[in-house]
């Protein structure tokens, strides 16, 4: 298998974190990566610069200490905009570009962004140019199969792309009405792959192992984004990584190896949000870690009323030196995270 490409990077694998809104922000790319995706892309970002100075968007554009290619996501629907939103992106340090055409939320697609751009081909068209003509760094796209499954021209938005001279496609296997819903169909991917001679990656529903071999041979992808199933379970991305090499399972990690990933995550949350922010982000990740642990949903109530650092801190190796006195604990062996 020739290697992922992207304009002038060579990706280490094919393995790429989606971007997820409220989700990869710089302490969790930076985790994802040194647990093995081959690479990372940021949160959605406003296209409209004029509400950057919020506090939120202000740390979305924080790329410092980043692993390359830095990749940054940003939404909207007007051409003008994404174009200056782009260039503004690359002068912060920004080195590839995704446009989101893929997210199906109401406040997004309301706006006539994300998926809704799908309905719109002239517009497409439109967006793509003018952002490709306003950085000199590679500009990615990602969408879904159509707008919905009467609508499915993710094809015909596929060749718009390559025509535009965009340099990867990631395609979500779900039109925008699906949402999350049902299961994703590969098929559609797989035509798309057929079509373009750009890099084309699959997205939904990649969540183990097998999944993701069976994913890259239904649908001929260059590589898997891997968003959700990566929630809670960073090292999905070196688990992946170890099947597509050796076609063997690799033992999940111990109890002691998710209490260290989890500490260290919580250490740069804390560190990257300051305390205030860093304790209500800390809440939401701690409990995708431990949702499958026996007694995790007590817990959680527990944990959420806690205030500082250093106690969410204590509470979880509480909560890890708790399991392993339990006979059911599997310290050693490893737990199905």
């Amino acid at each position: 298998m020739s290697a992922v490409r992207i304009g002038p990077y060579i990706l280490p694998n094919r393995l790429i974190l989606a971007p997820m809104a409220g989700v990869t922000d710089q302490p969790f790319r930076q985790l994802c990566r040194r647990l093995g995706a081959g690479m990372v892309v940021s949160e959605m970002v406003t296209s409209d610069v004029r509400l950057w100075n919020s506090r939120k968007s202000r740390l979305r554009l924080l790329h410092d200490g980043d692993p390359e290619p830095r990749s940054v996501q940003i939404a909207g629907g007007d051409p003008q905009m994404l174009a200056e939103a782009a260039a503004r992106n690359v002068e912060l340090g920004a080195q590839i570009i995704d446009i989101n055409m893929g997210c199906p939320a109401k406040k997004v697609c309301n706006k006539a962004a994300g998926s809704a751009l799908l309905k719109d081909e002239k517009l497409v068209s439109q967006i793509l140019e003018a952002v490709i003509a306003a950085v000199d760094v590679p500009v990615t796209l990602k969408i879904r199969t159509g707008w919905d499954r009467q609508n499915k021209n993710g094809l015909a938005v596929a060749r718009i792309a390559e025509q535009s001279g965009i340099a990867a496609l990631a395609v979500h296997g779900r039109t925008r009405a699906d949402l999350y819903t049902g299961d994703a169909e590969y098929e559609t991917v797989a035509v798309i792959k057929q079509a373009v001679s750009i890099p084309v990656f699959a997205n939904g529903d990649i969540d183990t192992p097998e999944k993701a071999r069976q994913v890259l041979d239904t649908t001929g992808a260059d590589g898997l984004l891997i968003g959700r199933a990566a929630q809670g379970k960073p090292w999905i991305f070196r688990e992946i990584n170890h099947y597509l090499a050796t076609g063997e399972l690799m033992a999940p990690p111990t109890l002691g190896e998710i209490e260290g990933i989890l500490l260290q995550h919580l250490e740069a949350l804390h560190a990257f949000y300051g305390d205030v922010m860093g304790v209500r982000i800390a809440r939401k990740h701690v409990s995708w870690y431990l949702a499958t642990l026996p007694g995790a949903q007590e817990y959680r109530g527990r944990f959420n009323g806690l205030e500082d650092r250093d106690a969410q801190c204590a509470s979880v190796r509480g909560f890890f030196a708790e399991r392993r006195t339990r006979p059911d604990s599997g310290e050693g062996k490893g737990v199905a995270a």
